[in-house]
């Protein structure tokens, strides 16, 4: 029993600790924080069951980032109660989350994780350009980053390009600078100053001429060119302007199928990589609901598909991708559009979507649920219903109006009289 007791006491206490790390912030915030403050802030509303979830994830961000030092403060906001904090920030969905540096406000796009928000938090509250002074911290930032911007150079036009880059794309990505005897002998520039993307094992140097806009090639290169995919990782993509051609597969225990896809699509993306970087990544995603909202269907799983997520469009196989021979045919028929293009963001497909999710919501509630469904369908029916009856009930007839001109006419002609 004190054992228990003590257990119970412990757990208070760790909460408490846990807390204190995490400011609740008001309509003042913004008047009383300091000029060069750098804060996170998570907005939440009360009856939001996300936001509940990510409640005890959100202390232990508060914890471990003060426990480490680091100048990031840590607040939420009840933006039901401190609406003026959240117009400020244009909060529109909750829990939203969002980073304040110098009057500069990132917003937070990615998993609702602790690592992937304290990644998000170290990135954009560090140094917007990481300076790397030797080699042995190039091959330590190599090791923990799977794709590296570097800035190769003295001071230019291009190093001004480069930062103001980074000061939208901070969100996204690490950026770092280095002198030309920092890299690896075998990294090989033919002039300086230069930006140089590492990944996929290799790198690639920014080329003006055939790259075009700076900013625009490092949203398109931050990605390695094949990786597993998640939901918000697709939905990243879609900034990109790449085409993202996915092999669909089990979520637990793929079967031999499904592995034979992840390496078709793995190899084509290594060995014809020259060709088709500029218009494509390539990745496997574990189970289909995600890409199911996408085409408001079943796709059967393992299968093929090409997303457009800049236009919320795809393209499916004509026919079954056996061979890679079948699955080079399938992405040059999407580049030379012989392929058709299916989906999009149309009227008529946001009208399609709409009903389809509709649809998704309510078939589990009739399920479990009859009389509930019902409720849910018949009651905002009956409203619109009643509305119109009223609306109709309340229009003047035709033979009505006629009366009123009749009795009109006669109090003319009674008075002429």
């Amino acid at each position: 029993m004190w054992n228990r007791r003590n257990a119970v006491l412990l757990s208070v206490l760790l909460a408490l600790s846990a807390s204190a790390f995490v400011e609740e912030l008001d309509d003042s915030f913004m008047e009383r924080r300091g000029a060069d403050d750098i804060w996170l802030i998570k907005f939440y509303a009360p009856w939001c069951s996300f936001c509940k979830q990510l409640d005890p994830v959100w202390h232990q961000i508060g914890s471990e980032l003060r426990s480490l030092g680091s100048p990031v403060n840590v607040g939420k906001s009840d933006a039901t109660a401190s609406t003026g904090l959240a117009k400020e920030f244009k909060v529109r969905g909750y829990p939203a989350i969002l980073m304040l540096k110098k009057d500069v406000k990132y917003n937070y796009s990615g998993p609702r994780t602790k690592d992937g928000i304290l990644d998000f938090a170290n990135r954009v509250g560090g140094p917007l350009v990481r300076s790397l002074s030797s080699l042995q911290l190039f091959q330590h930032a190599m090791n923990r980053h799977d794709v590296m911007f570097v800035y190769v150079g003295a001071t230019s036009q291009l190093k001004g390009n480069y930062t103001s880059a980074a000061e939208e794309l901070i969100v996204h990505t690490f950026f770092f600078s280095s002198s030309r005897d920092v890299l690896p002998k075998v990294v090989s520039l033919s002039t300086l100053p230069a930006v140089v993307v590492f990944k996929d094992g290799t790198y690639f140097t920014f080329d003006e001429e055939l790259d075009g806009d700076l900013k625009s090639w490092i949203n398109r290169e931050r990605f390695p060119n094949y990786l597993r995919i998640d939901s918000y990782t697709l939905y990243a993509m879609g900034e990109s302007g790449k085409l993202v051609v996915l092999a669909l597969v089990e979520e637990k225990t793929p079967c031999e199928e499904s592995v034979r896809y992840k390496g078709l699509v793995e190899k084509v993306s290594a060995d014809y990589r020259e060709f088709y970087s500029r218009n494509f990544y390539f990745g496997f995603m574990e189970g289909s609901d995600y890409i199911n909202g996408l085409v408001m269907g079943e796709v059967v799983v393992p299968s093929f598909i090409v997303v457009n997520l800049s236009s919320d469009g795809y393209f499916l196989p004509p026919v079954a991708v056996k061979t890679e021979r079948h699955l080079l045919d399938f992405l040059n028929g999407v580049l030379d559009s012989s392929i058709q293009f299916q989906g999009g963001n149309s009227v008529y497909q946001r009208a399609r979507r709409f009903v389809y999710d509709i649809k998704v919501t309510l078939t589990p509630v009739f399920s479990q649920t009859p009389l509930l469904g019902c409720f849910l369908v018949g009651f905002p029916i009956a409203i619109v219903a009643v509305f119109f009856y009223f609306c109709c009930r309340n229009r003047p007839t035709v033979s009505d109006d006629d009366d009123d001109d009749d009795d009109h006419t006669k109090r003319s002609n009674k008075k002429s009289d």
